[in-house]
């Protein structure tokens, strides 16, 4: 395989996994099922560690199994170029989102762009939402314009929205 054909298979790779990411995120971490671990995402975090953080090392095995498979299983090359597409779609989701909108490692990090505002106030909005359902911005990558993620929250009748640090509840408990 040539480099290129590599690296085009690489980025598709990244590219295909914000859609895989916002599926299983949507329809896996927010099922009845998958909610078990990731709620514990969604509540103030007491430490180091979450349950949710079980799903990156699920998450990883896909990619190291290919990347080994293509390195000394025989499998081929694509296998290689498609697992390092995963691993980096990983690292890129760890940066972004662990680090920088969660603050789970110290950083001096300030969104500037509009994309990365518009990021960043996505996922703030996803996290606004404490219940399992009615949220918005699953994605990690890419988030619709804020004001349509701001209608669909509103208009939302399952969203239990999170009253704001030091806020009266009135809005939380009359959405309930």
């Amino acid at each position: 395989m040539s480099v290129l054909l590599g690296l085009f298979l690489f980025t598709a790779t990244v590219v295909l996994m914000e859609a895989f990411a916002y599926g299983l995120h949507r329809f896996v971490m927010h099922s009845r099922l998958g909610w078990a671990w990731h709620q514990s995402h969604h509540r103030e975090r007491g430490g180091g560690f979450e349950k949710n953080d079980l799903f990156a090392a699920v998450f990883a095995l896909p990619s190291m199994v290919l990347i080994w498979g293509g390195v000394n299983g025989g499998w081929g090359e694509w296998a290689t170029w498609t697992g390092a597409g995963v691993a980096f779609y990983g690292i890129i989701y760890f940066g972004f989102h662990d680090v920088i909108v969660h603050g789970r490692l110290p950083h001096r990090i300030v969104p500037r762009s509009v994309y990365f505002k518009r990021i960043v106030q996505a996922h703030k909005l996803h996290h606004a939402v404490e219940s399992r359902d009615g949220g918005v911005s699953y994605g990690f990558l890419y988030a619709p314009p804020i004001e349509k993620l701001k209608r669909a929250l509103k208009a939302s009748a399952e969203a239990r929205v999170r009253a704001a640090k030091g806020a009266s509840t009135a809005r939380t408990e009359e959405r309930a």
